[in-house]
């Protein structure tokens, strides 16, 4: 089944996969590959997602890996501003993504800073106007499942049955959304987010169980302790570990792969697609 998001005003197609690439603009994300803080390397990195066959970018403000200590939303924008302004003056047709939980800067970089999608790894738990916020913005929302808060996350991975537990949360929350007029969820299972190693990994097993939803299904496993931890590699080593992972996601229903090498990430998706032809 063909999956679509409404990217202001334009259908945007996944039902062929496309690749969300990442630029972190803070100090201490956990991947130090990735992290970007003056304009000029968040100006380059943004060229790069995009002449390597990216098609969104996912632009965070801070990190969320299990030690981080939260920004406020105040410093969230401020560290934001900077950065969208100059992507928006550099690449005004690019489709951004802002990574936050927080309900006004999700409502501030929507209202003026031509963002266009908002991705809450919180699934609105840390902020309770995130989705009344959404509604009223009328923009694509990436609902990802996690308990607690990145600090506590690792604590809060006992399920009755993962699976099953994750797809009650998502049922209830796809509810909540629709009933306040949101069109557009992207489901992210959250993947090292209040899961271990070995429960990650069957989360991917059964990742096209999801597909009973019948909305868009976003992977992201890009260099994480899944693979890390698994292969006892650091994550500069996670390349290829990823790029197998974001293969099994694709032949089984990924439609958004978030990750930091978009170059591999395109290519899993034309062999993947080749293999359907």
């Amino acid at each position: 089944m063909g999956k679509t998001i409404n990217i202001k005003g334009e259908l945007l197609d996944l039902s062929t996969p496309v690749v969300m690439g990442i630029l972190n603009i803070t100090p201490d994300s956990f991947y130090e590959g990735s992290r970007k803080q003056n304009v000029a390397d968040i100006l380059k990195r943004v060229e790069e997602i995009l002449l390597q066959g990216g098609t969104m970018v996912d632009i965070g403000a801070q990190s969320t890996r299990p030690s981080s200590q939260f920004l406020t939303s105040e410093e969230e924008i401020d560290r934001l501003s900077p950065a969208l302004s100059a992507i928006n003056k550099e690449f005004p047709e690019v489709v951004l993504s802002v990574d936050t939980f927080y309900a006004d800067v999700a409502r501030i970089c929507v209202k003026d800073y031509n963002v266009a999608i908002v991705n809450d790894i919180s699934g609105g738990e840390l902020d309770s106007q995130m989705f009344q916020t959404v509604a009223d913005l009328q923009v694509p929302y990436i609902l990802m499942h996690m308990r607690g808060t990145p600090q506590t996350m690792q604590q809060l991975n006992k399920y009755n049955d993962l699976v099953p537990d994750i797809a009650y949360y998502f049922s209830e929350k796809v509810a909540h959304l629709h009933r306040l007029g949101v069109n557009d969820i992207i489901l992210d299972p959250g993947f090292g987010f209040s899961k271990d190693v070995p429960q990650n990994y069957e989360l991917m097993r059964h990742l096209n169980f999801f597909e009973n939803f019948e909305l868009p299904l976003l992977v992201g496993i890009s260099r994480k302790t899944m693979i890390t931890k698994f292969l006892e590699v650091s994550s500069s080593q996670a390349l290829n570990g990823t790029s197998v992972l974001n293969t099994y996601a694709l032949m089984n229903g990924a439609n958004i792969l978030r990750v930091h090498d978009v170059k591999e990430a395109c290519e899993a998706i034309k062999i993947v697609e080749q293999l359907k032809v």
